[in-house]
């Protein structure tokens, strides 16, 4: 899965994730949900992200973008990218792989780095027999509207009226008593 990438004078590596790299990912996902305005709904925890990506039944899979020390970010990290997804089922379509997370830190943005993390994620699903690779993004988010648009997705929610549906906490626990 190893691969240098080399765009501009920018070189960087997008490789798995490992159990070493939770520390990294745990900061990066807070910082993704503070550019995202919600930081105050991530509860996930670094001792989470080990147990639920790096178990012998792991609920997710992740890939890092890595620079070398010469290019390290401001505060000293060399891990700069990281996208996170797992694998889903279609009943039309089959096999599908879900991208949770697409992030780069803002310093190396526009360097191709979420295109190479996006293209390793879709390789990936492409390697495991899906069909297609589904993932969300907030609608005031202009620019990774754009970006994902120039790849060649379309909006699920505009061109086929399918809405994003989620039951959480409470409300969880009453559907699973059969109380909603």
């Amino acid at each position: 899965m190893d691969g240098n990438v080399f765009g501009g004078n920018m070189d960087f590596t997008i490789r798995a994730a490992t159990l070493e790299d939770c520390k990294d990912i745990s900061r990066m996902i807070l910082e993704l949900a503070e550019y995202e305005k919600v930081s105050d709904q991530v509860k996930i925890t670094q001792r989470d992200l080990e147990q639920d990506g790096f178990s012998k039944n792991p609920f997710f899979h992740g890939i890092i973008a890595e620079v070398p020390e010469q290019h390290r970010s401001k505060d000293g990290h060399a891990k700069v990218g990281y996208s996170l997804y797992f694998y889903t089922y279609s009943s039309w379509k089959g096999r599908a792989v879900y991208m949770e997370d697409l992030y780069v830190m803002p310093e190396y943005r526009g360097k191709g780095i979420g295109k190479a993390l996006m293209s390793k994620v879709a390789q990936l699903g492409l390697a495991a027999g899906c069909t297609q690779l589904n993932f969300a993004v907030l609608d005031w988010n202009k620019a990774s509207l754009d970006f994902y648009l120039s790849q060649g997705c379309f909006d699920v929610t505009a061109d086929m009226g399918y809405h994003c549906m989620r039951c959480e906490g409470e409300k969880l626990i009453n559907l699973a008593q059969g109380d909603a």
